[in-house]
């Protein structure tokens, strides 16, 4: 892989929530003012802070959003979408099953697209507890059927066309068992959620589907099958 690929591939990355980081350090609150804008293209940013980092993708017919942080995390997301742009969000991917890139799905209007990979779906009804953290909140089961997957894909899916064009793709497991890795054609760049989520040792949630055999093979047909990507 060459080193611009995988940079490319760094700043989209998700970061999980790890137990012992909250353990050292208070969980900042819920704030609009405790997310951070990162311009990545004109209608591509990518918004650090409050769980996973969330791809915000404006384009003609809305705005799609690629993960949605920890609990009580979607309104002040959806608040910080406004400051970039008056569409409304008619999309959201979930990259993956847990709790800090899923649990703001249940703020979002009725309205919006929900689409996960199958096993996710399956995952975020189970609501296993996360190897090496153990239990943590289920949003969904306080409302439930709120903010859950309404479309999903198996090998590869792809939402819109032109400038506007996702891909969605499905290469094994990894992190997890359902682990979509998004690309945004028009721009080469692909948001890979948790399967890469920094340069030291990943993280495999074996009640999640996830894999260390398979781990590196996933990535490998990642980087092969995802084509025009920097």
């Amino acid at each position: 892989m060459k080193r611009h690929n995988a940079l490319g591939m760094l700043v989209m990355a998700g970061m999980l929530t790890m137990a012992a980081s909250a353990a050292q350090q208070p969980a900042p609150a819920p704030s609009v003012d405790n997310i951070t804008v990162e311009k990545v293209k004109d209608n591509l940013f990518v918004l650090r802070g409050g769980g996973g980092n969330t791809a915000v993708f404006v384009t003609a017919a809305g705005v799609t959003l690629v993960d949605t942080k920890n609990p009580g995390w979607g309104q002040p997301l959806l608040d910080k979408v406004k400051t970039l742009t008056s569409k409304p969000v008619t999309t959201v991917i979930n990259t993956h099953t847990h709790y800090d890139h899923v649990s703001g799905n249940v703020d979002l209007p009725s309205t919006v697209d929900i689409v996960t990979h199958e096993n996710t779906k399956t995952l975020m009804s189970q609501w296993n507890d996360i190897t090496g953290i153990g239990p943590v909140e289920n949003v969904f089961k306080a409302k439930p059927g709120v903010g859950m997957p309404k479309r999903t894909f198996k090998d590869k899916m792809t939402i819109g066309t032109g400038a506007d064009q996702i891909d969605l793709y499905y290469f094994g497991p990894a992190h997890t068992g359902g682990d979509a890795f998004v690309a945004f054609p028009a721009h080469r760049i692909m948001h890979v959620g948790d399967t890469f989520p920094n340069k030291g040792l990943p993280i495999m949630d074996k009640n999640n589907g996830g894999a260390g055999i398979e781990y590196p093979n996933t990535l490998t047909k990642a980087v092969a099958g995802v084509p025009n990507i920097d």
